[in-house]
C-alpha cells in the first residue's frame, strides 16, 4: 500500500531510499518542505506558497499532506478525502512535488503527531514546516505548537489579509530570538530548531473559503 501521488519516483531515488512503509521516498540529506492542509479545494495560492518555499529554500521535495480532517474545521464543509487528493495533484506541479495520504493511513489527526511520526521513521532528512502567514496568526491556537517549533525548522510564507496579523502573532513573539533573516533561508533546513523565517513574495489572492462560497456551499471566511 503506498503513499506516493506523484506518479513514478523521482529520478535518482533507488528503491530503498526511503521508509517505504509510508511510501515517501526521501534519502538521508534530502531537504524536504511539508505542507499541510485540508486542500478543500487546492487552488493555485498553495501552489504559490509550496513553490516560493521549494525556491528561496533550495527545497529537494515538497510533501503535500491532505489531512483527513482539520480538527479545528467544521467536518460538515469538507469535501471527500479523494476529491481533495485529486485537487491537490492538480496544483502540485513537477516531480518534486508530492500528495501524500499520511495522516489518514497512519490514524493521526494533529499535526505534531505527524511530524513526529515523519522524523522517526525518516532520520537524516531535513525537514522544514510550511505554512502561510494566515496560519501563523493563529498557529498559537495547535495542539502542540510549541513542540512543533522545537521539532523542526519553519517557513512561512505571506499570504494576503494576514500580513500585520501574522507578524505581531504570539507564535513570533514567543520566538522571536530564532528568527532567520529571509537572505539566508536557504540555510533554514539545515539549521536546529527551534529557527524559523518569514518569507514575502508576490501575493496570491486565492482561498479555499472563497472557491467554496463561489460554489454556493458556505459564506466566505
Amino acid at each position: 500500500m503506498t503513499f506516493f501521488h506523484a506518479g513514478s519516483a523521482p529520478k535518482g531515488a533507488g528503491p530503498r531510499s526511503g521508509a517505504l512503509r509510508d511510501g515517501l521516498i526521501l534519502s538521508p540529506g534530502m531537504k524536504v518542505g511539508l505542507f499541510g492542509g485540508s486542500f478543500n479545494p487546492a487552488h493555485d495560492g498553495h501552489a504559490h506558497v509550496a513553490e516560493t518555499a521549494q525556491r528561496r529554500l533550495g527545497l529537494d521535495r515538497v510533501v503535500w499532506l491532505v489531512s483527513p480532517q482539520n480538527p479545528l474545521k467544521d467536518a460538515r464543509h469538507s469535501a471527500p478525502l479523494a476529491e481533495r487528493m485529486a485537487s491537490a495533484r492538480e496544483h502540485a506541479h513537477g516531480p518534486s512535488m508530492i500528495v501524500s495520504d499520511f495522516e489518514t493511513r497512519a490514524g493521526v489527526a494533529w499535526t505534531v503527531d505527524t511530524l513526529r511520526l515523519l522524523v522517526a521513521r525518516h532520520p537524516g532528512v531535513h525537514f522544514v514546516w510550511l505554512m502561510g502567514s494566515d496560519n501563523l496568526a493563529s498557529f498559537h491556537k495547535w495542539r502542540g505548537w510549541t513542540d512543533i517549533m522545537r521539532l523542526m525548522p519553519v517557513a512561512v510564507i505571506a499570504r494576503p489579509g494576514s500580513l500585520l496579523d501574522s507578524r505581531t502573532a504570539p507564535a513570533a513573539a514567543r520566538f522571536a530570538g530564532a528568527r532567520v533573516p529571509a537572505e539566508q533561508a536557504g540555510l533554514l533546513a539545515t539549521l536546529a530548531a527551534p529557527a524559523w523565517t518569514y518569507l514575502t513574495a508576490p501575493l496570491n489572492p486565492r482561498s479555499s473559503s472563497a472557491i467554496r462560497a463561489a460554489r454556493g456551499s458556505e459564506k466566505p471566511s
